[in-house]
């Protein structure tokens, strides 16, 4: 089963992203976009791992404490676009903790660097020949109060992910 740690998001800030999604599809702007429950911040892709309990130990065993997180500018890596979160020492503290807990009980992950960003669209194409003029990014913040381990399936229409435990409130 395909895992993945994540921060899901409240109701506002579903809504700023779903609204900023539309505005780029108004403007013409291609590609496949995130369903709105696939919206999150992933804090360690695990990928394939066949005790998702032990995961859920390990990340239990992590204090987490309740973190605001706020939404801060767009960009993209290749052809993938992303909204992006203001920089927060807490947040990456407890990545950084949490990935050292998981790599410690033999549990692997994706080591790239943890680059905070919520995925809109993937294969994104501005779309006709004229150059875009882009929206003002979508603006908001909550306060983090759980994590997520979220398993990942190949559906019908895209990928479903589904919490399967949490830590924290």
């Amino acid at each position: 089963m395909r895992l993945f740690i994540a921060i899901l998001f409240d109701d506002k800030i579903l809504n700023s992203l779903t609204v900023y999604q539309d505005e780029l599809k108004a403007l013409g702007v291609t590609g496949n976009y995130s369903k709105r429950d696939n919206l999150h911040i992933t804090l360690a892709f695990i990928g394939d791992y066949e005790d998702p309990d032990k995961v859920l130990d390990i990340m239990r065993s992590v204090s987490f404490r309740p973190v605001k997180i706020s939404l801060d500018g767009t960009g993209s890596f290749g052809d993938l676009f992303w909204v992006g979160l203001s920089d927060n020492y807490q947040l990456a503290g407890y990545v950084k903790r949490l990935r050292k807990e998981l790599s410690a009980n033999g549990i692997p992950f994706d080591r790239k660097r943890f680059s905070p960003h919520i995925t809109l669209i993937r294969k994104c194409s501005p779309g006709g020949s004229e150059e875009i003029i882009m929206p003002d990014p979508p603006a908001g913040s909550m306060t983090a109060a759980r994590v997520s381990l979220m398993r990942s399936e190949r559906g019908e229409n895209g990928m479903i992910y589904t919490e399967i435990g949490y830590t924290g409130k």
